[in-house]
């Protein structure tokens, strides 16, 4: 990268062959570096508010759960804990939206007139989320949808599984919305003269004849990569790598995940070839991101066809 000194300022940082880590809060670093600096950004934040405090991080790592879901077992195999998202009072909820508001104006500063956000979330967020950030000035631009089924929801009532046999307090989920934004165009500008200029205004299609499609069907994150890194939010390469390539129209520029988390996007990016700076703030994670970034890089996935065979499906 052209600008790194310029990116990694004074904070703790390694550096791979495309990518860059910084260990900082994203707040602060995005507030410092220059306007401007990235043509895209790919993120799956924190959502819980609670989930993430220093004490429920420690309730998770002993196995105590705190505010955290421990999901049961099946065939002998633990999952990891997962965000009670549901444990949000309107206090917190209003927090969130402060926070999404807030960091929504930071990625408009980092990010080029026209390059993309693709953010992460779930369905009983992604309304409260993607409003703050459409208040942070940037456009909403569709809905990207992950076809997976996890472990969210599905539940009968707490502490009343007995009593409600056949009732269940949220639909088990089977997919997972992730928010499509753009910064917006300079006035009187098209997609085509942005991306004359900038690099940026579009999605990069699949191949000439295929555009990027809005479902994605996904699979769960396999052990293999679960063994790399213990995060409980860890996304699959197979899925992380088609959202890092459809995030550079013309194949060129820096992805920015701001919450890297073990650094799975940044591997995405990596493994590709697409230069990608990700940011930490918690040290262990960061310390994880060093040692799984390359493995997950190294790992050979099958990406393709998954967006191939979804929209064979659906020509008429």
């Amino acid at each position: 990268m052209n600008n790194q000194d310029s990116l990694t300022l004074d904070y703790q940082c390694t550096v791979f062959s495309t990518s860059l880590i910084v260990h900082a809060d994203c707040f602060e670093w995005m507030g410092r570096i220059p306007k401007n600096s990235m043509h895209a950004i790919v993120t799956d934040p924190p959502y819980g508010v609670k989930e993430y405090d220093f004490d429920q991080i420690e309730k998770r790592a002993n196995g105590n759960g705190g505010i955290w879901r421990i999901p049961p077992s099946f065939d002998g195999s633990n999952r990891a804990p997962l965000p009670r998202f549901t444990a949000l009072n309107q206090k917190e909820r209003q927090i969130l939206y402060r926070f999404f508001l807030e960091w929504g104006k930071l990625a408009e500063h980092v990010l080029l007139p026209g390059g993309h956000l693709f953010i992460a979330s779930n369905a009983f967020l992604s309304q409260l989320v993607f409003s703050a950030l459409v208040g942070s000035g940037l456009e909403f631009r569709g809905e990207l949808v992950r076809l997976v089924r996890t472990f969210r929801g599905g539940d009968r009532p707490k502490n009343a599984e007995d009593e409600f046999p056949d009732v269940c307090s949220l639909p088990r989920s089977c997919y997972e919305p992730w928010g499509i934004f753009r910064k917006p165009l300079p006035q009187g500008m098209k997609v085509s003269d942005c991306l004359r200029t900038y690099g940026t205004g579009g999605l990069r299609r699949i191949s000439p004849d295929q555009p990027f499609a809005d479902v994605i069907m996904s699979e769960r994150t396999p052990r293999r990569e679960r063994n790399i890194a213990d995060h409980p939010s860890l996304k699959p390469q197979s899925f992380l790598r088609q959202i890092v390539r459809a995030a550079l129209p013309l194949g060129t520029g820096i992805v920015l995940d701001p919450f890297m988390g073990s650094g799975s996007t940044v591997a995405a990016a990596e493994a590709q070839g697409i230069h990608s700076v990700g940011i930490e703030r918690f040290a262990n994670y960061f310390e994880m991101g060093k040692q799984a970034i390359p493995k997950f890089a190294n790992l050979t996935v099958e990406t393709d066809t998954t967006q191939l065979n979804l929209l064979d499906l659906l020509e008429p």
